[in-house]
């Protein structure tokens, strides 16, 4: 039995008899997506029309033969894969037509009901095999061009300013842990919401450490396909799959001797987590198509949104990797636990931000940073980031950066606690905090977090329009 919906791929039968286009309807039409032409000028019209994944044609038709048409048809439907049917007198032509043309089989007249089916089956699926490789060849040559930008970037951003800012309890407490873990080669585990800065405090790691001089290569495991990512991390070898014309290395060895930052690690599925196991239980990896293995240096950072321990009660994450990651863990707090960091953060994105865009632009006035501060700020850091970018657009270059030209949102927020009074302020900050804090551990999934809130789905939904969010 096919492991795909055989009847996704539509068949497209030629043949000038009836009686052939019949039997085809009758014997293969409950289970396959049929197509009838009665002519090879039919039969190219209907290629204009729509994909097809398999062509059949009977060779012996009046106008146009099975090989003329089957020949034509390849400026229409290159990658279909074409059978013709013929007599046994017609054999030697076909012979010939199937080694100067992309014939995939031919099928002698009479033929088995059975064996045909089994045929136009094994077409099906060579089809669908053909375009994932196609696929995966289109991604894996995007990711390729992924990593070299980002080699470039490495090889040319070590003086970038990846400063971690703030002077809160919180985020001292982080840069100890920094402090002490970097000159090691232990793995870290940084846990945090979305947007805190797990890749910054990843590089200050590494970039404290002694692999500095070697390459932080980061991976995000969410943005790239199960097929892509295990060739990405670990390479293949020629001939591993369709389009691999050579042998190439993967991220583990790209990044030998440094750094492997693997963010998203929750993302990944079973069997990929049972090789990056492998690889930090015996320091070596495989190469998709080979079996021998290659020794790796490298030091793993992983990162995730979510509770990695949450994951492995749930069954969506192996324990043993989880433990084998979680030698030094870091949690990294949310912007709404360290608000006194929304000032120096803000002037710090304001510099960073005028010298990108290329605009000089004054510090956020305390007006300013007085609304940003009262903020909840689910998006962390990089929503900060993204407010103030918005700001410096719409402020006059030398100018500072006023409270009249945060968001709406924001400013509304101020509003609300001027007309109702600073209780309902403070209550509406603390629900305000609670349901961000509920949604970003949730993935933004709104029922999770109505669950983890104790309240219902459509009673979180009435909050969050009150509360503006």
């Amino acid at each position: 039995m096919s492991a795909i919906d055989l009847q996704q791929f539509p068949v497209l039968v030629v043949d000038d008899e009836p009686d052939i286009l019949l039997s085809f309807r009758f014997n293969y039409g409950d289970d396959l997506t049929v197509v009838e032409a009665n002519s090879g000028a039919e039969g190219l019209a209907r290629l204009e029309e729509r994909d097809f994944a398999v062509i059949v044609a009977d060779q012996r038709m009046p106008e146009m033969s099975g090989t003329e048409f089957l020949e034509r048809s390849m400026a229409v439907r290159p990658d279909a894969l074409r059978i013709i049917l013929t007599g046994y007198a017609d054999i030697e032509a076909i012979v010939r037509a199937i080694n100067t043309s992309r014939i995939y089989q031919y099928v002698t007249k009479p033929w088995d009901v059975d064996d045909l089916r089994l045929i136009l089956e094994r077409a099906i699926e060579a089809f669908h095999l053909k375009r994932e490789n196609a696929r995966l060849v289109t991604e894996l040559a995007e990711a390729n061009e992924r990593l070299n930008a980002q080699n470039e970037y490495l090889r040319g951003a070590a003086s970038k300013d990846v400063e971690i800012v703030g002077d809160s309890a919180a985020i001292q407490k982080v840069l100890s842990l920094v402090g002490k873990v970097a000159p090691s080669s232990s793995t870290v585990l940084i846990e945090g919401e979305t947007g805190t800065g797990k890749e910054l405090v990843a590089r200050a790691i590494h970039d404290s450490s002694p692999r500095r001089e070697q390459l932080f290569v980061p991976v995000n495991c969410a943005s790239l396909s199960e097929g892509i990512l295990e060739s990405e991390l670990f390479g293949h070898r020629r001939g591993a799959f369709t389009g691999a014309d050579e042998d190439r290395k993967g991220l583990f060895e790209v990044a030998d001797g440094g750094t492997l930052f693997l963010d998203e690690i929750s993302e990944t599925n079973g069997a990929l987590q049972a090789k990056l196991l492998r690889v930090l239980q015996e320091g070596e990896i495989r190469r998709v198509g080979e079996s021998r293995p290659r020794p790796v240096d490298v030091r793993i950072i992983a990162a995730t949104n979510r509770r990695l321990e949450d994951e492995v009660d749930r069954g969506r994450f192996r324990k043993d990797l989880f433990y084998r990651l979680r030698v030094f863990p870091i949690q990294l707090p949310a912007l709404r636990e360290r608000r006194e960091d929304v000032g120096p953060l803000a002037r710090h994105l304001v510099h960073r931000l005028s010298a990108q865009l290329g605009k000089p632009v004054g510090d956020p006035t305390d007006e300013a940073l007085a609304l940003l501060a009262r903020h909840a700020f689910p998006g962390n850091v990089r929503e900060l980031a993204n407010e103030l970018e918005r700001a410096m657009l719409l402020v006059d270059a030398g100018e500072p950066i006023t409270d009249d030209l945060l968001s709406e949102h924001i400013q509304e927020l101020a509003a609300d606690g001027r007309s109702s009074g600073q209780l309902r302020h403070q209550t509406d900050v603390f629900e305000r905090d609670q349901i961000a804090a509920a949604l970003a551990r949730a993935g933004g999934v709104k029922t999770h977090a109505a669950e983890e809130l104790g309240i219902t789905y459509r009673g979180l939904l009435k909050k969050m329009r009150r509360l503006g969010m």
